[in-house]
């Protein structure tokens, strides 16, 4: 309706010739036509033009560049775009301005693509932020729709964390930095952990300025190794020692966390730079030692499970982070010493006797034999001087021989 507003009023206007379907103008048809087409946008095939979003729907998107018809659009064109809309202004590429059906026909991809290595040297050089599609995974990356140029995104330039699945970035649009430009192949690579690593620096000093020995953080579990777990503190990595995991022996820190996992953690050390940060998980919880059963005394009998064997004895675990040692020497009475692989190895579940208890020094000594009676105690009941036996031959010397009548006798 504006439009009409320019339109000067014909006076003349013959309208009896009009109601009997004579010529009520001078203005031949083709001046009509001619003047309408002065109208429109002037237009060439193969040429890329601005054009408007005016209406879309889950499959076309309907572009009008001021010519005489609409062009229709493959919303595939646009996935790039998910924010896409009604009033947006394109650019598309004049394939046809009429074709068999009279349509114009238009192409957004391909005016992308005309324009696309301009504009990507364009980002490069002005460290332009800009949206790409992830197409499919190649080989040690992705390959990224940007301005309908293939680029390549590696796969170390996804994020700053290590990706353990790629298919889940594909199909997705994400933003991007263009970091280098094979001018000679047309090669282009892209990366978004280069977006995020200066908001994470950002992020990463302020954690640090702020860190104290004893202060508790909310961290992510972000790589488990061997020998601890890395601690992803929100951009700032810090270490869990196995040690440092449980007051009980871990011989597998994934026996206690899992990957992705939030868990609160203590800051036990730090170096001046802060840049190695060591954490505790145990330390957040009372010592083992100081919840033990306060009415437990030497000569009571307790039940674990062997954790570690040496020949000298074996610790038993009779709860997580509370070990005692049975010495070789308290696994018999016998007087021959062996090793304390012949008793036990490391899972068996045992009862023992509390013979030591240090609750300052957190120290306790176990033994086995005092489960058994001590022979010697009815040695004069079982062997009385004159009464005849059997015994093994133990040792010879200068002055005589050494016999075992039984185990802890001789």
């Amino acid at each position: 309706m504006e439009n009409l507003k320019n339109v000067a009023p014909i006076e003349d206007f013959n309208w009896d010739a009009y109601e009997n379907g004579e010529a009520v103008s001078n203005v031949s048809h083709e001046d009509l036509e001619k003047a309408y087409d002065n109208t429109l946008n002037k237009i060439n095939d193969r040429e890329v033009v601005d054009g408007t979003v005016i209406a879309m729907n889950k499959r076309e998107v309907v572009v009008n560049i001021g010519y005489k018809s609409d062009g229709i659009i493959p919303m595939s064109e646009f996935r790039y775009n998910p924010d896409l809309k009604v009033g947006d202004t394109v650019e598309v590429f004049i394939e046809n301005q009429e074709d068999k059906k009279g349509q114009l026909v238009l192409s957004h991809r391909k005016a992308r693509a005309t324009r696309s290595w301009d504009r990507v040297n364009a980002a490069l050089e002005n460290e332009e932020i800009i949206k790409g599609y992830i197409k499919c995974r190649t080989k040690g990356g992705m390959i990224v729709d940007v301005f309908g140029i293939e680029a390549f995104l590696p796969g170390s330039q996804i994020d700053v964390k290590p990706i353990r699945d790629y298919d889940v970035f594909v199909g997705k649009t994400m933003e991007f930095k263009v970091v280098k430009i094979n001018q000679e192949f047309k090669n282009v690579v892209v990366s978004h952990k280069a977006l995020i690593e200066a908001e994470l620096e950002q992020q990463k000093k302020e954690i640090i300025g702020k860190l104290e020995k004893g202060q508790v953080l909310e961290g992510t579990v972000k790589n488990i190794t061997s020998y601890g777990v890395f601690i992803d503190l929100g951009g700032v990595d810090g270490l869990i020692h196995i040690t440092d995991l449980s007051w009980g022996r871990v011989s597998d820190p994934k026996e206690v966390v899992e990957l992705d996992q939030k868990l609160n953690v203590v800051i036990l050390d730090f170096d001046d730079e802060k840049k190695r940060i060591a954490l505790g998980l145990k330390q957040l919880t009372p010592h083992p030692w100081d919840a033990l059963d306060p009415n437990l005394k030497v000569g009571d009998h307790v039940k674990g499970k062997v954790v570690v064997m040496a020949d000298y004895g074996a610790f038993i675990e009779i709860a997580p982070g509370v070990e005692g040692l049975i010495h070789v020497s308290e696994m018999s009475w016998s007087q021959h010493l062996r090793s304390a692989q012949d008793f036990m190895k490391v899972g068996d579940e045992v009862e023992a006797v509390v013979l030591t208890l240090d609750r300052e020094e957190r120290k306790m000594s176990l033994g086995i034999k005092q489960l058994k009676p001590d022979p010697w105690e009815t040695i004069e009941e079982k062997y009385p001087v004159g009464s005849k036996h059997t015994a093994k031959v133990r040792n010879f010397t200068n002055f005589g021989v050494f016999v075992e009548i039984e185990e802890g006798v001789d």
